[in-house]
């Protein structure tokens, strides 16, 4: 059941949304370029050796176009695909974790497919369900070495160096801490021979990260290899403990990230019941998986939502091992927040909070509002009839998450969809115009989406307005300030939209030398 809604959640995902800037967009743009280049080492932003993020997405997304030629769909659906992965080594994990309680693979598989912020990130290109796959493939790793199998180690290995080249050594913050403290979810281990296993499992991760990022250090030049080997991570530790967000950052976002389980008062009910009947080994290990990385998180200000997609696994894990022993039925506060939002939906529809949608001419649909209302009654119904509570409340955040982006896409498209921009770029390229971004930053995100096989001219400021004075023939990509878009129609430019909450132009030098003062970032 799992997969099946995994299936149509991806669907859904695909229909309503674009690839999203900037994230989405650059990391598929980093792909293409290595794509273009045919170098499968270093991968490229804009032209230039882009450091931030290990290959092995991109590395995914090429195996796709490799079988089905370059499109926009592949890297969609990587996601997808480890995602489907993850529920499976999920449900093999807690097969083992649980021996005797044969049913609960399915229960957290199915936890885990209908979380919301689990659901948001399985249909989207980005690195973090692919790290969830890893570190589930570790923490198999870790139980066949408790269980004194040598393969354990290696195992753990193999997943440390691939998470390493999925997203870099935060792999190491999700399976360590687990490892750590074994003698307390596994007592009798022999420490020695543990912690000495445990080492080289990092040692042949190190390895396996090494084989790709000293052959690419080499071809990319000194200064990516001094990034890659010292200064992506030196930066991103004194980023991290910036003190930019709270400590307590995280835990308003929950309940919205693991909508409808986090808010369900019968999970924490059976909670607080199994720990006062004893903590098993099974449960043990959840905890000592999920609490140390989420303090450790909580204590990195540096945070954003989806870090903690990792954990979510643990989560569902835990949350299907303590509703085993305390069995309920009733869902009715997920329920009633389903359909609290079902008539937000309709109350948007109806224009009566357009200031949601004041960006867009648009309003959304009234019936995904209408169908989620009537979802969350039936929940609230079968509930008190005694449906099975998981399953009830697995279809109800699935279809949560799946109407309310029915609802945005026609708010979505206009302000996020920039692949006529791309295709406008495009066309000036190759009738043989140069042409310039003109931000403090370009997020490469227009050279897959056009096909771009040119970099784009990154200027801003008084280096921007000699550019146009030495290019009369050239064009500018010109991101109007929030507010400042209302005289897009008067504006005369080869391609024109609103973005992000702006708005977006491509205008000759002449136009945009009128433009700078008045709205250049």
């Amino acid at each position: 059941m799992s997969l099946l809604l995994l299936v149509v959640l991806a669907a859904v995902g695909l229909l309503t949304r674009p690839l999203i800037p900037i994230d989405e967009t650059r990391y598929v743009s980093a792909a293409w370029e290595m794509w273009l280049r045919g170098d499968f080492l270093v991968p490229f932003k804009n032209g230039e050796p882009y450091s931030h993020k290990p290959p092995f997405m991109f590395w995914m997304f090429h195996a796709g176009w490799a079988l089905f030629g370059v499109n926009d769909w592949w890297p969609r659906l990587v996601s997808p695909l480890f995602s489907a992965g993850s529920l499976l080594l999920t449900y093999l994990l807690a097969c083992r974790l649980w021996p005797r309680h044969t049913h609960l693979g399915g229960q957290a598989a199915l936890v885990l497919g209908s979380a919301l912020l689990w659901i948001l990130f399985s249909t989207s290109a980005m690195f973090d369900v692919i790290l969830a796959f890893w570190v589930l493939l570790g923490m198999h790793g870790v139980l066949d070495a408790a269980d004194g199998k040598r393969r354990g180690f290696a195992m753990l290995g193999i997943a440390i160096g691939l998470g390493v080249l999925t997203k870099g050594p935060v792999i190491l913050l999700n399976v360590l801490p687990v490892t750590v403290l074994a003698p307390w979810w596994n007592p009798g281990l022999r420490w020695g021979r543990w912690f000495g296993g445990v080492l080289l499992a990092v040692l042949f991760g190190a390895a396996i990260a090494l084989a790709w990022a000293i052959p690419a250090g080499a071809e990319g030049g000194e200064a990516y290899r001094n990034a890659i080997f010292w200064g992506q991570t030196a930066n991103r530790m004194v980023e991290s403990f910036a003190h930019r967000r709270p400590v307590w950052w995280y835990l308003p976002l929950l309940p919205l990230a693991l909508f409808p389980w986090f808010v369900w008062p019968d999970l924490w009910k059976a909670l607080v019941h199994h720990v006062k009947s004893g903590l098993d080994r099974g449960t043990r290990f959840c905890l000592a998986w999920m609490l140390p990385v989420f303090i450790a998180f909580s204590f990195i200000s540096g945070k954003q939502p989806h870090y903690l997609v990792p954990l979510f696994p643990a989560f569902a894990l835990l949350a299907a091992r303590v509703l085993a022993d305390h069995p309920a039925s009733r869902v009715g506060l997920p329920a009633l927040l389903a359909a609290a939002l079902g008539v937000a939906l309709m109350l948007a529809a109806s224009g009566r909070i357009a200031a949601v949608y004041e960006q867009v001419a648009v309003l959304p649909p009234m019936w995904p509002g209408a169908v989620l209302l009537a979802l969350a009654l039936a929940a609230w119904v079968a509930g008190r009839r005694g449906v099975p509570p998981v399953l009830n409340l697995a279809l109800l955040g699935a279809a949560t998450l799946a109407l309310v982006q029915m609802a945005a896409m026609r708010s979505i498209d206009p302000l996020y969809n920039i692949k006529p921009m791309a295709q406008a770029i495009r066309q000036v390229q190759v009738e043989g115009f140069p042409v310039a971004n003109a931000a403090v930053s370009y997020h490469a995100q227009y050279q897959f989406l056009g096909r771009l096989e040119a970099p784009l001219v990154e200027l801003h400021g008084a280096a921007l307005v000699r550019w146009l004075a030495a290019h009369p023939e050239g064009y500018v990509v010109i991101y109007l300030k929030d507010g400042q878009q209302r005289n897009l129609d008067a504006i005369p430019a080869r391609h024109k939209q609103t973005y992000r909450g702006g708005a977006v132009v491509l205008v000759d030098a002449k136009t945009a030398a009128r433009l700078l003062p008045a709205h250049v970032e």
